[in-house]
């Protein structure tokens, strides 16, 4: 198996969704081989490391939209800007069905 091609941080934050998570499965792969040199098996250990986390962030500011886009009160719906590093307020919050009949 070939070696990936190697990006910088700035790079692969600029990939889409999938391209990202295509490289993570080839990383895990070649990883899955038990033929690296150590040296390259952390390299890669890195860099998988980083791509899990750039895909999460894409995964959970795309569910932010998602929250914000159908809690529009049953209108048309719009999308809204938001900060990607706030968390939803909403987000594990007890459903309505959970709350209703309380004094609260």
């Amino acid at each position: 198996m070939e070696p990936l091609q190697r990006q910088s941080a700035e790079e692969l934050k600029e990939l889409p969704f999938e391209q990202a998570l295509e490289k993570l499965e080839n990383l895990v792969a070649r990883m899955e081989t038990g033929r690296l040199p150590l040296e390259e098996l952390m390299t890669d250990f890195e860099a998988g490391t980083l791509l899990v986390k750039l895909c999460r962030e894409k995964l959970d500011s795309l569910e932010r939209k998602i929250e914000l886009l159908t809690r529009d009160d049953g209108g048309q719906g719009q999308w809204t800007d938001f900060e990607a590093d706030v968390p939803s307020p909403v987000r594990n919050a007890p459903s309505p069905s959970e709350t209703e009949g309380t004094p609260f």
